[in-house]
């Protein structure tokens, strides 16, 4: 067991871990945070190895954010429990958030539209036709409830709105004596790029709809003890050199080192040759190289950016003495600040060259040099991370793409065919985003242009991105070369890009090219960018728009031109490229607070499409029966103000048997759905065409769609079945069917249903509806060998039991096959943290641990889970 104080002394700690201590000390109640998680932080050593320990720290973030994917069904969660709390004779004002907590409706928008003046405008309008009924729902709760504050559609995507508007980087708080209480900003989101705030030096990251609203509710959460790792850098960036090949060569040594669950931190000088935006591009990455947080700590550039985003000179005077009094502002050249690290690594920044990462993965890091090579080897290789399996004799296999300009173009394996610069990662940055302008300037003027049939986009990240392309001139220059606004969203990078042009698709399709996507996000997993672009690059800004001339991935941008200028002179890249100086020089003149001031004051009020909607007013939302996406959930049904009797489980039959390494993505619904699924049913029994299916995420707020949805995915091993797939086996019939359809019946039959299951069940992303999913479906508990932290958790939070195999048990050691009939005795005299609890599978019997870790864990479970908790709380 870990003993806290190594001797560290709090001045060596981290800077992120310093966070963690202020926000355990000023929050412990020896309820919700111990003494104990006080003295587990302040004794962080360099020496703490993740799995040597099982160190558990619970604190409390000082705020949340949301976009509208987990937005909406947080919502719905909190207008149900206002419902329950006036059936409870309760006031139903009294639930409410207790932190500042932001929606931001960014995730809907999708690129059907693209390369003409009319895009954005089209494609907002589509927007709204798809998602009136989430947005109505939306705009109620914006006007019922305190504490939440939505920013309407088109207003930004969430990450560049919490940098440029929301971050406090230190909050103030009225005392009761009049004074302020000062301490830093710490955020959690529900989006796993939430920890692009770590740029500007606010602790932040992503975590699962069931813990926001834990914090929404004034709740604490946990994680374990986290190894920080030190990143030094030094040296300074090329001439030709952007922010963008920074963050794709640090991605790679941190994949390369394994930062999964651990915290890094920058420290060096190098860091001060960074802007804030390039510092918060690097923390966008970090779900790609799988580190929790890559934190920047607060120095006096970060205060620059604050002045030049438009925070008051007063906030920015308190921020620095505040920080300067806690020794929290960091100077990166005293090297006497410099913490103790876990472990460190260093990147010299001048040995950093252009790059791009794919074709299928964040982290497979390439040099521009090497491209055509990287790509054409690639075709021939096994099917693979880097390999797509291409037989020898369709290597030179070509497509044609008549187009109604009346010419024939050309595709080859190789060929580019979409080019995207989305919001999620880039956009925040405005180096490289003037640069993608001024080679755009250059392109045109040389007389450049891009192909038509290839889907081209530009989609800020704010309106300020907007603001400085006008006024300096170079926007014109990006919609001449087909890089139209297409709105203000998390689009092409999450794979709202739209659908290709149909001559292009069966081009793709009838010769089986792999044709490729470009864009400067964050994830180009396979299939997730276009289902037509199977080799997917992740690059800056610049050079997705250099590939877009050039209309192909594999060219040698040293040696070959993008092509010829009006006296038939051959033009390469490197003769349009600006430099980093030249981007400098227009940034300083043209990024300026007065774009912060005049779009970020008018944030709240949103489109006239947004104005003109009509929600519903009132503290008490009036639900549809008859609606699809937003459904009044059953947790709170035949609620009482008593705590419900603790009973044992008895004859509970077994929903799914399954093995190691089920994922979130195994249990919660998501991406598209299926026409046979039990979901497709449900919509079609109510007249719901499938054109109008939607997806799982647009439905979230329906959790009669997303309880079908529930272990869906075609991958799932249940060893109750013959072969993969979202199907189980009803005991005693024997008869195999979907898992809903067998949860339908066993609850017909008032059978409890539990899981088995093997080592880390619900790792992964942490989502919420892998354990909202299974309580819908009427499971109990689960038992399993170990859990993934955030899904045992979020099981506690939906009042299912989790237990644990004894050590050097399993399912496999004591011959259980899932088709027994399972006894769970809870002891009448109270449950109390990682007891032994007693199972008896028909005639087999051994013992559990239980694994509520906390007496926190009880209260909720006793209650019937977190929500449930809370009501009684309120009206109490």
């Amino acid at each position: 067991m870990y003993e806290p104080g190594s001797g560290v002394d709090r001045c060596q700690l981290p800077f992120s871990i310093r966070v963690l201590l202020e926000s355990a000390v000023r929050n412990c109640d020896n309820f919700h945070i111990l003494e104990k998680d006080v003295q587990s932080i302040l004794g962080w050593s360099p020496a703490l190895k993740q799995g040597s320990t099982d160190v558990e720290v619970s604190f409390k973030p000082v705020r949340v954010i949301l976009h509208d994917y987990t937005g909406v069904p947080a919502v719905v969660d909190l207008a149900a429990m206002r419902d329950a709390v006036v059936e409870l004779g309760g006031n139903p004002e009294s639930i409410n958030p207790v932190c500042p907590s932001v929606f931001v409706a960014d995730h809907s928008v999708a690129v059907d539209f693209a390369r003409s003046p009319d895009a954005m405008a089209k494609n907002q309008a589509l927007e709204f036709e798809r998602n009136k009924e989430r947005f109505t729902f939306i705009k109620w709760g914006a006007q019922a409830f305190n504490n939440l504050m939505v920013v309407p559609p088109g207003g930004g995507i969430i990450h560049q709105v919490n940098l440029e508007y929301l971050a406090h980087v230190v909050f103030e708080e009225d005392a009761a004596d009049g004074s302020k209480i000062l301490y830093p900003d710490f955020v959690v989101g529900t989006d796993s790029h939430s920890t692009m705030i770590n740029g500007i030096g606010v602790l932040g990251w992503g975590v699962g709809g069931i813990e926001a609203e834990a914090v929404m509710l004034g709740q604490s959460i946990a994680m374990m003890l986290p190894e920080v790792i030190g990143f030094k850098l030094v040296g300074k960036l090329g001439p030709l050199v952007t922010s963008t090949d920074v963050v794709l060569t640090i991605t790679k040594l941190l994949r390369q080192l394994g930062v999964v669950g651990k915290f890094v931190e920058f420290y060096g000088p190098g860091v001060a040759e960074l802007s804030i935006a390039d510092r918060a591009t690097i923390s966008n990455m970090c779900p790609e190289y799988g580190a929790t947080v890559a934190f920047f700590p607060v120095d006096e550039n970060t205060l620059d950016y604050m002045r030049q985003s438009n925070r008051s000179e007063k906030k920015i005077d308190i921020i620095r003495e505040y920080l300067k009094a806690t020794q929290q502002l960091r100077n990166y050249a005293d090297e006497s600040q410099d913490p103790k690290y876990t472990h460190t690594i260093s990147l010299d920044l001048a040995t950093v060259v252009s790059s791009v990462s794919g074709p299928k993965r964040p982290h497979d890091h390439v040099p521009v040099s090497d491209m055509p090579l990287d790509f054409k080897s690639g075709l021939s290789k096994a099917l693979g991370f880097k390999g797509f399996g291409i037989a020898p004799e369709a290597l030179k296999a070509t497509g044609e793409v008549p187009w109604t300009d009346g010419k024939t173009y050309k595709l080859s394996h190789g060929s580019v065919v979409l080019a995207a610069i989305p919001s999620c990662t880039n956009t925040s940055n405005p180096s490289v985003m003037l640069g993608a302008g001024l080679l755009a300037k250059n392109a045109v003027e040389k007389g450049l242009n891009v192909a038509p049939y290839i889907k081209s986009s530009l989609s800020p990240g704010s309106g300020v991105v907007t603001c400085y392309l006008k006024e300096s001139g170079v926007l014109p220059y990006l919609e001449k070369i087909g890089f139209n606004i297409v709105g203000y969203g998390c689009m092409s990078c999450i794979g709202n890009s739209g659908p290709l042009d149909e001559s292009v698709v069966n081009a793709i399709e009838k010769n089986g090219l792999v044709c490729a996507g470009v864009l400067s996000g964050n994830r180009n997993f396979e299939g997730r960018i276009h289902p037509s672009t199977r080799a997917n690059y992740l690059a800056s800004p610049l050079l997705v728009i250099a590939y877009a001339i050039a209309g192909r991935v594999d060219i040698d941008f040293e040696k070959e031109p993008l092509g010829v200028d009006a006296q038939g002179k051959k033009v390469f890249l490197q003769d349009i490229w600006p430099t980093r100086s030249e981007i400098q020089e227009v940034e300083s003149k043209h990024v300026i607070p007065a774009m912060f001031q005049e779009v970020y004051s008018k944030l709240e009020l949103g489109s006239k499409d947004w104005q003109s909607l009509k929600a519903p007013e009132g503290k008490i939302f009036s639900w549809d029966a008859e609606s699809t996406y937003i459904k009044r959930p059953p947790y709170f049904e035949g609620m009482t103000r008593d705590l419900p009797k603790q009973q044992s489980i008895k004859q509970a039959r077994c929903l799914a048997f399954l093995g190691d390494f089920v994922t979130t993505d195994h249990i919660s619904p998501a991406g598209t759905i299926a026409r046979t699924s039990p979901a497709a049913r449900f919509l079609a029994e109510r007249n719901i065409t499938p054109k109008y299916f939607n997806s799982y995420g647009s439905r979230r707020g329906n959790d009669a769609v997303m309880a079908r949805g529930a272990f869906s995915n075609i991958r799932l091993g249940n060893k109750l079945t013959s072969k993969p797939g979202p199907r189980t086996l009803h005991i005693p019939s024997l008869e195999e069917m979907d898992v809903f359809d067998a949860a339908q019946r066993y609850r017909e039959e008032g059978t409890p249903l539990i899981l088995v299951v093997g080592k880390d069940y619900g790792s992964g992303s942490s989502r919420d509806w892998a354990a909202k999913g299974p309580y819908m479906l009427g499971v109990k508990a689960v038992i399993a060998e170990s859990y993934e932290r955030i899904h045992r958790s979020n099981l506690v939070g939906m009042g299912i039991i989790p237990l644990q195999f004894l050590p050097g048990q399993s399912a496999e050691t004591l011959k259980l096959n899932g088709r027994e009939s399972y006894h769970i005795t809870l002891p009448e005299s109270g449950l109390k943290p990682c007891q032994k609890i007693q199972v008896k599978a028909d005639e087999t019997e051994f013992e559990t641990i239980l694994r509520f870790d906390t007496e926190v864990d009880i209260t909720y479970y006793k209650n019937g889970g977190i929500l449930n908790y809370m009501i009684r709380k309120m009206i109490s």
